[in-house]
């Protein structure tokens, strides 16, 4: 069975690729490698995805 962080991480991936998917058919290539690299630093594993970790985490190890 997934755990949270899987099942939140699957819905977001779905919307991050339909979002980059809409800027891709929008934007010029030039534009478009920018706003991905902006996008993903933002929401990958870096940013968002790290965070959630963090505080699903925590309030996981909290509620113990």
């Amino acid at each position: 069975m997934p755990t949270l962080h899987e099942m939140i991480l699957q819905l977001l991936n779905a919307r991050k690729n339909r979002v980059l998917l809409v800027a891709q058919s929008s934007l010029p290539e030039s534009q478009f490698k920018a706003f991905r690299q902006i996008f993903l630093d933002e929401f990958g594993k870096g940013g968002l995805e790290k965070e959630l970790e963090r505080v699903i985490a925590e309030k996981y190890h909290k509620g113990r």
